[in-house]
């Protein structure tokens, strides 16, 4: 069983940052220390060290793949771009529609929808 005092030295948490760097999970973390998962959670919140090394890590993992993507976004990689827009800029580029669920929203589409109805039969053009 692993102790605490140990992966609190400088050594130890750069190892922890590195996992987390290399995209392990939680858990692969937690058993390349020796220890159940939970534990790891308990390290977690009691000493900022650990957190500190894992959160770390993470994040500069992150930069690079959203580096990464900006720049292939960027060079005209239709993919890259969707995914991008549809991430930063969900409002305009969300494929889901919300559908109303509160009844004064349902009965404004509802009067909308009679507005359009009638304005559509009352148009030459139909």
């Amino acid at each position: 069983m692993a102790k605490i005092d140990e992966w609190l030295t400088d050594d130890k948490l750069i190892l922890l940052q590195g996992w987390a760097r290399d995209g392990l999970t939680n858990e692969q973390i937690a058993n390349n220390i020796g220890i159940n998962v939970k534990t790891l959670y308990e390290w977690k919140n009691k000493h900022s060290n650990i957190s500190n090394a894992l959160k770390d890590g993470r994040d500069v993992v992150d930069y690079q793949v959203e580096n990464a993507l900006l720049l292939n976004a960027l060079s005209g990689n239709v993919t890259a771009q969707i995914f991008w827009l549809k991430n930063r800029k969900k409002n305009e580029w969300r494929e889901k529609i919300e559908i109303p669920t509160n009844p004064n929203e349902i009965s404004k589409v509802q009067e909308l929808l009679s507005k359009i109805e009638n304005e559509a039969r009352n148009d030459t053009k139909w």
